[in-house]
């Protein structure tokens, strides 16, 4: 039974090559398989039938039985509209369509009884239902009977060829009826007992053909329990196996090197959160285990520091590091950032990007190659074959999510021995990602701001306060400080009514003319050099506004920037706005973030507007970013690592069954890591079926 779902959907009745084309074009539907899991997206009750002479126009969708007594052509040009009268013995109703006459008229028959669907309408005293669902009655007894209709997403390209989602209940109910109750168990007895849960037959029949509530509930909650399952114990058990069989190098003894930066060039007392996260990574680097942590912080939480203090560590005990950065200005920044703190020490630090002339480029090669170099930044440019490192102890990837897996995977194998690897976001990852994106890795949090910093304030002003704006901004140049101000555009957009940067730096130096004011420009179009020399000016002071689009959302570190100003905040997602956010209060002044929108809110932006101005805590606002918006949108999870998409869970809205399935599994693991019991052949099968599906890259996740 499992070959017969792996076979292709144009075999499928009803289907044939040129709809298989669409429907995998489309919809991903490649299978038997596939098909059976395109989960519906919402369910209408159809376990009532109502009489023409029940219809009110204020009722929603209804179903009605009854004949068709004549056609009609109404009307001309764009107002052509087929009509069809509808009887059914208490009154007369019209079936209105505008388009597919010809197709309509051939398939229907006067005088035989169908099923109609639809939202009834009332137009010149009649009732009516434009574009109907139509059913005949005899064939739908011989469909599989629900009481609640499924409805399933499709494209305007699927509709134009006449694939519904009515055509995919019948598929589905096609595909059904050929199975025949002999859908493979997925899930051990002692699961599928112990947890109460349908049999997966049973919850594959209900949620495309429930019974009743009750049963589409059950059925939902079974094929959720499944997926989530999975996920977790496919994590588990790579981690598990990570843990017992990769050993890593062990970094026994903190030497010269952390404790003269300790006493001497430590600039400021550890918080709590930074001691403890460095004790973290110390039992495991010195565990004989590859470490394999995440490094969560929210923006200027000092991670950096904690990764210079692990890779000092590792050069006390003889290795070489490195840090993998998504940008030039980021690595640029770490490069700079790591030299002001070792200032004085015998720690050589190395900068490897697209940008190092060619003759660096030689002396850095070399210099990996005899040890000179201790620790080495940079970008992509990291991974080339060509950067062979002498000793390579600990890689410490930052901003991670802008990687793909595989190019993550090129670092990690640059040396025979894996090396310890510590990945760090300042992008707060949601508990419910955690487990799932990186559930198998070891995660640290700093959650204290360093001593001294103010917590932002976060304003928000409609587009007809900006003279107040604007005086605001001089108040703050006048007390010596710098504002930024993002655009989501560069150019005017004919499509889209937000700000953009070029009217923008129109405004800002008419309103700040100089000599007395200086404005500068950074986006994502300008070249490297350009760039730089504009960042070089606001870094020194020398420009007291800089005007950018979001490259500026990471490596920017400028503690005098006291204001950061976002137009057409309504633009930006939560976490994106956070980030921004997160440019100022790197000083021990007050800053401030202000948030410019129009008056024109949907209902998100304003939810998201409101979020920014109460709260500054980066996982609170991710928390509401997943719920808002879903984990597909949340930034990083393309590269997650999963198993498989997810087809009918939710992370946003399953935190608990997603703790619930991960304790499960965890327990099965403890007594039984490979999976060798008779009980839990199932899921050993069931983890194959998966890794042939995908690469598995969640050892370098």
């Amino acid at each position: 039974m499992s070959d017969y779902l792996q076979q292709e959907i144009k075999f499928l009745a009803g289907v044939g090559p040129k709809r298989a084309g669409l429907l995998s074009k489309e919809l991903n539907i490649s299978t038997f398989e596939d098909l059976l899991y395109y989960f519906p997206y919402k369910y209408i009750d159809k376990s009532k039938f109502y009489t023409i002479k029940e219809l009110t126009p204020e009722m929603p969708y209804v179903q009605i039985k009854g004949k068709i007594t004549g056609f009609e052509i109404v009307g001309g040009g764009n107002k052509k509209r087929l009509v069809a009268f509808f009887a059914d013995g208490t009154g007369r109703m019209e079936l209105v369509w505008f388009k597919g006459f010809n197709y309509i008229q051939k398939s229907l028959v006067l005088s035989h009884e169908y099923i109609v669907f639809g939202k009834p309408g009332y137009f010149s005293g009649k009732y009516n239902v434009i574009h109907p669902e139509i059913e005949d009655s005899l064939k739908n007894e011989n469909t599989i009977q629900a009481s609640l209709q499924a409805h399933y997403n499709t494209s305007e390209k699927l509709k134009k060829s006449f694939i519904t989602s009515r055509t995919l209940s019948r598929l589905i109910n096609t595909l059904l009826n050929n199975l025949k109750n002999k859908i493979p168990e997925s899930l051990p007895d002692f699961l599928t007992q112990k947890y109460k849960l349908l049999s997966l037959d049973e919850a594959l029949m209900n949620i495309h053909f429930p019974q009743n509530a009750e049963l589409l509930n059950k059925a939902t909650y079974r094929l959720k329990f499944e997926e989530l399952f999975y996920i977790q114990l496919n994590i588990l058990q790579k981690k598990s196996i990570r843990i017992h069989k990769s050993n890593g190098f062990i970094f026994s003894k903190v030497g010269e090197y952390l404790n003269r930066f300790y006493k001497e060039n430590l600039p400021f007392e550890l918080t709590e959160a930074q001691k403890r996260v460095l004790k973290e990574i110390r039992k495991d680097i010195g565990s004989g285990k590859q470490m394999n942590r995440l490094l969560q912080g929210d923006v200027g939480s000092g991670k950096t520091l904690v990764a210079l203090m692990s890779m000092l560590i590792a050069l006390d005990n003889g290795f070489q590091s490195c840090i993998m950065a998504p940008t030039e200005i980021l690595a640029n920044q770490h490069y700079e950032t790591l030299k002001e703190f070792l200032e004085g020490l015998p720690v050589n630090v190395s900068l490897l990007t697209g940008s190092t002339k060619t003759a660096a480029r030689k002396k850095i090669h070399n210099d990996l190659l005899n040890g000179d170099i201790h620790i080495l930044i940079g970008t992509h440019a990291l991974i080339e074959d060509v950067v062979q490192f002498r000793n390579l102890g600990l890689v410490v990837i930052d901003e991670q999510h802008r990687f793909g897996v595989a190019q993550r995977a090129r670092l990690w194998k640059k040396n025979e021995h894996p090396p310890h690897v510590l990945v760090m976001t300042a992008t707060p990852i949601p508990r419910t990602l955690a487990m799932t994106i990186y559930g198998d890795l070891d995660v640290s949090v700093i959650d204290e701001l360093p001593p001294g910093r103010k917590p932002i304030q976060t304003i928000h002003l409609f587009d007809s306060n900006r003279l107040r704006l604007f005086g605001f901004i001089k108040q703050q140049i006048e007390q010596g400080r710098q504002i930024y101000i993002v655009y989501p555009l560069i150019k005017e957009s004919e499509t889209m009514d937000y700000k953009d940067l070029e009217d923008g730096f129109e405004s800002i130096t008419r309103a700040f003319p100089p000599p007395k004011y200086a404005v500068s420009i950074v986006h994502g179009q300008m070249k490297s050099e350009e760039k730089d020399a504009a960042m070089k000016l606001f870094i020194k002071g020398i420009t007291h506004i800089m005007i950018a689009t979001t490259v500026i959302e990471v490596g920017v570190n400028i503690p005098n920037a006291s204001v950061m100003v976002i137009e057409s905040a309504e633009r930006f997602g939560l976490a994106q706005l956070h980030q921004l956010r997160g440019r100022v209060g790197r000083g021990a002044d007050q800053s401030y973030c202000v948030l410019m929108t129009s008056f024109k809110l949907s209902n998100e932006a304003r939810k998201r507007i409101d979020i920014m101005t109460k709260t500054n805590d980066g996982f609170e606002i991710a928390e509401a970013d997943l719920k808002l918006r879903g984990p597909g949108d949340i930034e990083g999870t393309q590269q997650s690592g999963l198993a498989f998409d997810l087809r009918i869970a939710n992370l946003a809205q399953d935190g608990q069954l997603i703790q619930f399935v991960r304790d499960i599994a965890e327990q099965i693991l403890d007594t039984d890591r490979n999976l060798e019991m008779k009980e839990n052949l199932i899921l050993a099968n069931q983890l194959r079926k998966i890794a042939n599906k995908k690469a598995d890259f969640s050892i370098i996740s």
